[in-house]
């Protein structure tokens, strides 16, 4: 008689092999299949643009439980395509800059990521939702679009974060942009705006804490806007950032929402997660309340 075949599991990983997280994708399978006895359902992807087709294959093969491997652009591509499903998402950050586990207090220590991925706490959060996609941390458009767009040509691989602040000082002189947002319905700024960001958790690209207030679980959006238009500007708006609250800066000015809408004189690049998409004149943004089901640290 043959041997009986492995009963499938119901924990499914999407890993983008070309990130590196403690002893990699081999201790990762040991580590997981020292506690899961059944076949894991498994895919690896080289670019994050690849993950969603292999995540609905391993939702339709049974997966209850998500690994997720690699950065912000890895969550963002699971978050979208888990949206609104019972499945839950657990983070291993092999990325470059993490900031959804950063923000959930998920360590880039490999054992203890997969620990909480198993036995952590399921908490549903927030997402939001630009232009018909769903992003996890932020999204933004003007000087922040070209700066993710700029960093993820190869930069980011080479020069890890330093990447974010070296594409940024080439940008700090461009020229802003004339920008409506309408925020639940009313006119809330109109003017020049250098960038436009949104956030469902504190902490940003670059490691900025931008909004000082946001939670991933209280049905808001924040909504940030930036009107510094030079050198000094810009270095007295990110001090802010850096060691006060962002809402400080006479540049920025901050709100929570419901639904964005914004609209630009011209076509302007914006991105989510750290992933840049193409031009637009308008975004539609609105909060998911509970959109995604996440394994998050225990109360202390």
């Amino acid at each position: 008689m043959g041997t009986p075949m492995a009963k499938k599991s119901d924990v499914a990983v999407i890993a983008h092999r070309r990130k590196v997280l403690g002893g990699g994708l081999d201790e990762l399978r040991k580590l997981l299949t020292d506690e899961i006895h059944d076949e894991l359902i498994w895919y690896e992807v080289p670019k994050s643009k690849k993950a969603p087709k292999k995540i609905r294959k391993a939702l339709k093969e049974g997966a209850r439980t998500v690994f997720v491997w690699g950065g912000d652009g890895m969550v963002q591509r699971t978050v979208d395509t888990l949206a609104g499903t019972d499945t839950t998402m657990a983070i291993l950050p092999a990325g470059t800059a993490n900031l959804f586990a950063t923000n959930l207090g998920i360590p880039e220590d490999l054992p203890e990521a997969v620990r909480i991925g198993l036995h952590g706490r399921k908490k549903k959060l927030d997402l939001g939702r630009i232009n018909g996609e769903h992003f996890a941390v932020m999204a933004g458009a003007g000087f922040d679009g070209h700066l993710i767009s700029e960093a993820d040509r190869g930069a980011k691989d080479q020069m890890g974060k330093l990447a974010y602040v070296w594409t940024g000082l080439r940008h700090i002189q461009d020229d802003p942009a004339p920008t409506k947002i309408t925020v639940d319905g009313n006119t809330w700024f109109e003017g020049e705006a250098s960038c436009v960001l949104f956030g469902n958790v504190s902490t940003i690209t670059g490691g900025i804490h931008a909004f000082d207030d946001a939670k991933p679980d209280d049905g808001w959006i924040e909504v940030g806007v930036a009107t510094s238009q030079n050198a000094i500007e810009w270095a007295r708006t990110l001090g802010r950032m850096a060691f006060g609250r962002s809402d400080s800066s006479p540049f920025v000015q901050i709100t929570r929402a419901k639904r964005v809408v914004v609209t630009f004189a011209e076509p302007t690049l914006y991105e989510l997660d750290g992933g840049d998409r193409d031009l637009t004149r308008k975004l539609k943004v609105k909060v998911v309340p509970g959109g995604v089901t996440v394994r998050i640290p225990e109360k202390e």
